[in-house]
């Protein structure tokens, strides 16, 4: 596969990632600037925020969590040359994942289709992981 197919996942993981963060910092300003929320309330990252700022929060800080591995599983099967078409089409499965679950997380936030999401997400990169391990363990693709 090309470096620019096994990236290109990655890439759109790693632009969610900066819309998030970017919107979480307009949000948090914007809530500090109205009145919503108190500097002094805030400082030390406890959770004062009004709601709809820690939607988009939280969904940022998913964005820092689970998707490491991926970010490192994609660059361990560049380097190694097991990157092919089903670890590509794997990849995209997971961001498709990421975004939906970041999309749900930042409007209805409806627990049980956000967490079957993630859960989804979690155990398709598990099985990315398990498929790399063996490659690498026993000399496989």
């Amino acid at each position: 596969m090309s470096i620019q197919a096994v990236l290109l996942p990655l890439f759109v993981q790693v632009i969610l990632t900066f819309v998030l963060g970017f919107w979480a910092a307009r949000v948090r300003v914007a809530a500090v600037l109205s009145g919503a929320a108190r500097a002094r309330d805030i400082a030390l990252r406890e959770p004062n925020w009004p709601r709809p700022v820690l939607q988009v929060v939280y969904a940022y800080q998913n964005q820092l969590e689970l998707p490491l591995l991926f970010y490192v599983l994609t660059i361990l099967a560049w380097i190694t040359h097991h990157a092919d078409l089903v670890f590509v089409l794997l990849g995209w499965v997971f961001v498709v994942l990421r975004v939906m679950h970041a999309f749900i997380h930042v409007t209805s936030n409806h627990l049980r289709r956000r967490a079957t999401l993630f859960i989804a997400g979690a155990v398709l990169l598990a099985v990315m992981w398990a498929i790399f391990i063996v490659q690498i363990l026993f000399g496989l693709g």
